[in-house]
């Protein structure tokens, strides 16, 4: 499944599953399959109000979203994107905005430093031999097409594109064979960096921790599209000039031993999400920092393109 925090106008945020070029609203469709049966039920039916409780729902709530994606999927076909939208159902996808799949994490984005031994070289320091952990305050989280504020306390705004695992399953002290089987799915986050502000601090925190700084999405894709997170590859355009190009085969540490390690005596939990690392072509190394006005398009295969465009502080 491609699934989707998404709004429809004025709209609280809901639950849905981006299917081609509509999004369905899988909290209606589960009241709706259930008034089809006879059974009659009010709210959202076993579907959880937000994706962080869906994750944490664990087989009994993906079982549901499951079933309400068919449902859609079945309406789609025989009555068309129009019907279904008339339903309150679903609609185009041009029709909603999208948010971060998970648009505030629980606790802080976990993050992998220094995990492509080409990006580590242009930084000027050695590849790592352990996973090197940081994190990013869940306050950051943006969604795709939201701006990114080149804060007056930078001059050299970056970019990183990272795939992220969200996981589905607790547990501590995972074995490296079992780690993957605590993934709930796969999406992309974009680690925005103030290099001058991380430098100055002598750590990552502050400056990969300013409001804005962690644009996520455009989608969750659910583990079971994406068996091998190692086979992906990974992308980042500015203004359409392709800046970073890579494969996640080349992390040095891959998926399942960066959870493996973070787990060591420290309970993972559903929703966390840990953002991988980046390669190599970041603007630091280029020399090319971002301005307002820039586009970014962090892309990561067989998830999407999460867009966003730097803007300065209103």
């Amino acid at each position: 499944m491609r699934l989707v925090t998404f709004r429809k106008g004025s709209s609280k945020p809901r639950v849905g599953a981006l299917v081609a070029d509509a999004v369905l609203d899988l909290g209606a469709l589960t009241v709706d399959l259930a008034r089809e049966r006879g059974t009659v039920r009010h709210g959202r039916g076993g579907i959880p109000k937000t994706m962080l409780d869906l994750v944490r729902g664990g087989a009994d709530a993906l079982s549901a979203a499951r079933e309400a994606l068919a449902h859609g999927e079945a309406l789609l076909k025989r009555d068309g994107i129009g019907a279904v939208t008339e339903r309150r159902l679903g609609a185009a996808a041009d029709k909603v905005r999208l948010e971060a799949p998970i648009p505030r994490p629980a606790r802080n984005v976990f993050c992998l430093g220094r995990n492509y031994k080409e990006h580590a070289a242009e930084r000027g320091a050695e590849a790592p031999a352990h996973p090197v952990y940081f994190t990013k305050a869940p306050e950051t989280v943006v969604g795709p097409g939201a701006k990114v504020i080149h804060h007056a306390a930078t001059r050299e705004l970056d970019y990183e594109v990272e795939l992220a695992v969200v996981i589905g399953l607790a547990g501590k002290d995972i074995a490296r064979e079992q780690a993957l089987a605590h993934v709930f799915g796969y999406t992309i986050i974009n680690d925005v960096t103030a290099r001058d502000v991380q430098k100055r601090h002598q750590q990552w925190f502050h400056g990969k921790s300013m409001d804005t700084f962690c644009p996520m999405g455009p989608v969750l894709v659910t583990a079971d599209e994406i068996p091998d997170p190692q086979t992906l590859a990974v992308a980042m355009r500015i203004n359409g000039e392709t800046r970073q190009s890579s494969h996640t085969s080349k992390m040095i540490f891959p998926v399942d031993e960066c959870i493996a390690v973070l787990s060591q005596g420290f309970t993972v939990l559903p929703g966390d999400v840990i953002a991988t690392g980046t390669p190599e072509g970041v603007g630091a190394a280029l020399g090319k920092f971002l301005k307002a006005g820039d586009k970014m398009e962090a892309e990561v295969e067989r998830i999407g393109v999460l867009a966003n465009r730097v803007a300065k502080p209103s």
